[in-house]
């Protein structure tokens, strides 16, 4: 079963369960995967990460608002998208991902970032957060 049919399939639950707060996020999921796939640009996995990254940022701007219940309401929504992405990877794995990439792009210095991003990022395919990566990467150039 694709993601998209999992998580339609989870929505149409919810409805049953009469669980609109988790079946309206899950519709939204569900048109942003389609909307995804339509294009063709995007594979599921990305959809998802944009998507999760959406919700993340609008929670830490609501809290800065003040707004801790509409933070609190896309904070949700981010787990409940992560729930249908793949396991992300341990700092272990992570880090011996980004030694192999520093190694095979030859990279030495804090401004080489990119070269190594541009091999690390392809392998790890929505498994580890932009974020998570640059900071392992950068790091590495610095140690």
């Amino acid at each position: 079963m694709s993601v998209i049919e999992q998580v339609q399939s989870d929505a149409t639950a919810a409805l049953k369960d009469g669980d609109r707060e988790r079946a309206g996020a899950l519709r939204l999921i569900v048109s942003e995967l389609q909307k995804g796939a339509k294009d063709g640009r995007d594979d599921e996995t990305a959809v998802l990460q944009r998507e999760r990254k959406r919700r993340a940022e609008a929670a830490v701007a609501y809290r800065d608002a003040g707004r801790n219940d509409l933070a609190e309401a896309e904070e949700r929504e981010a787990a409940l998208i992560e729930a249908y992405m793949p396991e992300q990877l341990s700092d272990e794995d992570l880090h011996a991902l980004v030694g192999d990439a520093v190694a095979e792009s030859g990279a030495s210095s804090p401004g080489e970032m990119g070269k190594v991003m541009a091999v690390v990022m392809p392998r790890v395919q929505g498994r580890a957060d932009g974020k998570r990566v640059s900071a392992a990467v950068k790091e590495k150039l610095t140690a």
